[in-house]
């Protein structure tokens, strides 16, 4: 296709070097508090930071609009992109000069930078998830429990989980069993494809559900030990929760919330079940930071 240039866009040209995070509702993060400490300990303190909010799967011109400002904008120097990760790659991919391995795996981008003038696209996901995950489980984790993985959710975080613990070099630190739940089948599909191109020793399942009370039943199929990841949204980006309050999570598993902010509904249910079977919960705090 022919190169498309700036004219097609409405680029503004900013007066200050600017950075922006990309999400759904971006003034209620605590980045913008955060950025500017980060920026001035970077010694880049006239750096600002400025919030781009789109609505969930946006169009695809609200996509390219967003990353043409960065690339053919000069103060425009990159961004941080949340929820939109695979929509903006789908929406963008042919605007970037280098996709790093882990984008290409992954099929999505959580940074965009600008190096001699290159637009360049990285999925730090596999990293920070990984970091977050590990933190929270430590060494030999499924080897010491028996536990499995239910991730409600098949978006860039649960992709980036996925590889994280396809990689993972000691057996023990990889599940026997990882079971998918989307409301959607293209992210079930997308994940699918990606794991079939892996070698991995994990089995992974595909379930296509939005029903809370089958996913509470899916939940109870889990063993004991297992790990129950909300990496749906929901709580943050659309109210509820991927399952039912008489849902029981694993007795002694771990309940992973991504979310760090909203009304954390599924954070909030195992919470509940704190003391009467033993989950340990976690929010998406640590995981905020690592990204």
């Amino acid at each position: 296709m022919p190169q498309e240039t700036a004219v097609h866009y409405h680029v503004v040209t900013k007066t200050a070097p600017t950075f922006y995070f990309v999400g759904v509702t971006t003034a209620r993060s605590s980045i913008m508090n955060v950025f500017p400490l980060w920026a001035r300990e970077l010694g880049r303190p006239e750096v600002i930071i400025e919030g781009i909010d789109l609505k969930l799967h946006d169009e695809v011109e609200a996509y390219r609009q967003t990353v043409a400002q960065i690339k053919y904008d000069p103060l425009s120097l990159g961004a941080l992109v949340t929820t939109h990760k695979i929509d903006l790659l789908d929406a963008t991919r042919d605007m970037f000069d280098y996709l790093d391995p882990y984008a290409e795996t992954c099929g999505e981008v959580s940074s965009i930078s600008k190096r001699q003038g290159a637009l360049e696209g990285h999925a730090k996901d596999p990293i920070t998830s990984g970091l977050s995950l590990d933190a929270v489980l430590g060494d030999d984790y499924f080897a010491r429990t028996g536990g499995a993985v239910l991730c409600f959710g098949a978006g860039g975080s649960a992709v980036a989980i996925a590889l994280h613990l396809i990689n993972k070099q000691k057996p023990g630190d990889r599940p026997k069993r990882f079971v998918v739940v989307n409301r959607s089948t293209p992210r079930l599909e997308r994940l699918q494809e990606m794991v079939r191109g892996l070698d991995t020793d994990i089995t992974f399942e595909y379930i296509h559900s939005q029903d809370p009370h089958r996913n509470d039943a899916i939940m109870a199929d889990m063993p004991e030990g297992s790990v129950v990841i909300n990496a749906t949204g929901m709580g943050k980006d659309r109210p509820g929760s991927p399952v039912a309050d008489s849902g029981l999570f694993p007795v002694n598993g771990v309940a992973w919330e991504l979310n760090y902010r909203g009304q954390l509904d599924f954070m909030h249910q195992a919470l509940a079940q704190e003391g009467t079977r033993s989950v340990t919960v976690e929010d998406g705090w640590l995981y905020f930071l690592h990204g």
